[in-house]
C-alpha cells in the first residue's frame, strides 16, 4: 500500500508541475523575437530545461505538445513550435535521466532544438504544414539562439531547485 501512495502521490506532484510549466510558458509567451519565419522563444526552451529535471521526458514532451496548442490556438505562435520543442525536451530529459548533469542537460535542448527540431521544422512543417519552403539550415541558427538562451535560463533554474532540494539526484523517479 506504500508503494501506491508514493507512486500516486509522484504522479500527482509531476502533473502539478506539468500545469505550473505549461501556465508559465504561455502566459510568458509574448516574450519572443521574430526571426523571419520563426520567432526565438527562450522561455519555452527554459521551461523544458526545467521540466527535464523536475518532470523527466516524458511528462516534459506532454507540456511542450500543450504549450505549443495553447500558443498556436492563441496566435502566438507558428506551427514551428511544434518541432522548436519536442526534440529538445525529449532529448534534455533523457540526459538529465541518466546523467543528472545539469549542463548537459542544457545541451541536449540546444541540440535537440537546434538541431534535430530545426531540420525538421525546415524539411517537414514548413514546406508542408506551413506551405512555405525553405532552406534546409535555414532556422537552425534561430532555433539554436532561442534554445541556448532558454537553456542557460533553465541551467540556473535547475541550480537553484538542485540546491533547494527539489531534484532527485538519486536516478530514481524521472
Amino acid at each position: 500500500m506504500t508503494t501506491v501512495t508514493s507512486n500516486l502521490r509522484m504522479q500527482t506532484r509531476q502533473l502539478a508541475y506539468s500545469a505550473i510549466l505549461t501556465a508559465l510558458a504561455v502566459a510568458l509567451s509574448p516574450i519572443s523575437i521574430p526571426v523571419g519565419i520563426a520567432k526565438i522563444f527562450p522561455i519555452q526552451h527554459m521551461v523544458n530545461v526545467l521540466a527535464a529535471g523536475l518532470v523527466g521526458p516524458w511528462w516534459g514532451l506532454a507540456i511542450a505538445i500543450t504549450t505549443s496548442i495553447i500558443r498556436n490556438v492563441l496566435g502566438l505562435g507558428t506551427p514551428l513550435a511544434f518541432p522548436g520543442s519536442i526534440f529538445g525536451v525529449l532529448l534534455a530529459g533523457l540526459v538529465y535521466r541518466y546523467t543528472r548533469n545539469i549542463a548537459l542537460t542544457a545541451l541536449g535542448e540546444v541540440i535537440g532544438t537546434g538541431v534535430i527540431g530545426a531540420l525538421v521544422g525546415g524539411l517537414v512543417v514548413a514546406p508542408y504544414i506551413m506551405n512555405r519552403p525553405i532552406g534546409v539550415t535555414a532556422l537552425i541558427l534561430p532555433f539554436a539562439l532561442s534554445a541556448l538562451t532558454g537553456a542557460a535560463l533553465g541551467a540556473i533554474g535547475l541550480l537553484l531547485l538542485r540546491r533547494a532540494g527539489y531534484l532527485d539526484r538519486s536516478g530514481k523517479g524521472q
